[in-house]
């Protein structure tokens, strides 16, 4: 350690109070953190790259400061998929210190670790007053059964007014409209259920029809179009 004159010349005053750190709330006790260890818990965030035509939604699940489990979501850019796949590989088995100062590849997906790591180092973390935390593979949660992120892609102009494409149930394949063209319902396919049912044995045609369905007054529409063609 090297001082200055200045600080060498000073006379020694002893400390009194002695400041602990604040107590956050972890996995339903109060922490007291100092090591990167005491951090545990489980959170999402958000992060976006830099000319924001594309954003990361980070998921993960920390045990005594390691990464156990993480999820990465994307949205908006082709390049940034692929960077997904990289940092999911990347950043399980890592202290959170260590996945902050990692180039996760994609600005979005370096941004969302940022985010996340204010959140959980300071105690806002999802599993905040869960006893114990939440189990390795609560991330999956957030996908459903078909394990397909929830996706909302909606597109509409002042001259043709609006086109629902995909909802959290699947891809639109028609929008219904009553009398007045005002949208009552729209129909869809979850791609995921017809992935299953085809990895199951049946026909490509035989799992569309098994995986269609509908949600508003559909049947009370006067006419249905397909979103992507009329």
């Amino acid at each position: 350690m090297i001082y200055t004159k200045e600080v060498e010349l000073m006379c020694p005053v002893a400390k009194g109070a002695k400041h602990e750190p604040a107590p956050i709330p972890e996995e339903g006790k109060w922490i007291k953190a100092k090591k990167i260890e005491d951090i545990s818990g489980f959170t999402h965030g958000i992060g976006w790259c830099a000319p924001q035509q594309g954003a990361c939604k980070l998921t993960l699940n920390i045990k005594n400061g390691i990464i156990e489990e993480a999820l990465v979501e994307t949205i908006g850019c082709s390049g940034m998929t692929h960077s997904a796949a990289m940092a999911a590989e990347i950043l399980q088995g890592k202290t959170i210190l260590e996945a902050l100062n990692t180039d996760l590849v994609c600005d979005a997906i370096n941004t969302a670790m940022r985010e996340l790591f204010l959140q959980i180092v300071y105690g806002r973390s999802q599993s905040a007053f869960s006893d114990d935390g939440l189990s390795i593979g609560a991330g999956l949660e957030d996908l459903g059964k078909g394990l397909r992120s929830q996706v909302g892609t909606m597109y509409g102009t002042k001259a043709k007014g609006v086109r629902y494409l995909e909802m959290a149930e699947g891809y639109v394949t028609g929008l219904a409209l009553d009398e007045n063209d005002e949208v009552i319902g729209y129909q869809y396919v979850s791609l995921g259920k017809m992935t299953d049912f085809i990895k199951k044995g049946d026909d490509p045609n035989t799992a569309w029809e098994k995986a269609k369905g509908q949600y508003g007054r559909v049947a009370d529409a006067v006419k249905i179009i397909d979103p992507r063609k009329e």
